[in-house]
Formats: C-alpha cells, sequence, structure tokens
C-alpha cells in the first residue's frame, strides 16, 4: 500500500480565485442593478406633535 503526498497547490489556488471572482462579480452586479433602480420619494410630509410633559430637564 502506497501513500500518494499531494505536493501541488496550484490547482486549488486556481479554484478558490475564480471563485472568489465570480462571487465578487455577481456581488458587483447585484450593487449596480440596486443603484439603477429609482424609488420614489415619499410626497406626504410626516409631522407629529411631541407633548412637552415628555421632556426631562437635564442640569
Amino acid at each position: 500500500m502506497q501513500f500518494t503526498r499531494k505536493t501541488s497547490y496550484s490547482k486549488s489556488i486556481i479554484g478558490l480565485l475564480i471563485k472568489f471572482t465570480l462571487i465578487a462579480i455577481v456581488f458587483i452586479a447585484i450593487i449596480f442593478l440596486l443603484n439603477k433602480l429609482d424609488f420614489p420619494a415619499p410626497k406626504k410630509t410626516i409631522e407629529k406633535i411631541i407633548p412637552n410633559e415628555n421632556f426631562k430637564v437635564v442640569k
């Protein structure tokens, strides 16, 4: 029974780099497409009246 030693790690490094670049390209594409979407700004102004009794004076 012979044991074989794997001495070349270049294939695993190349595979890892390819996977990383594909993930990075997909991530950048998603950000680019989300940036192209134009979400409308709300037209209604939001006003809430807060009574003065909720405030505490800190000295």
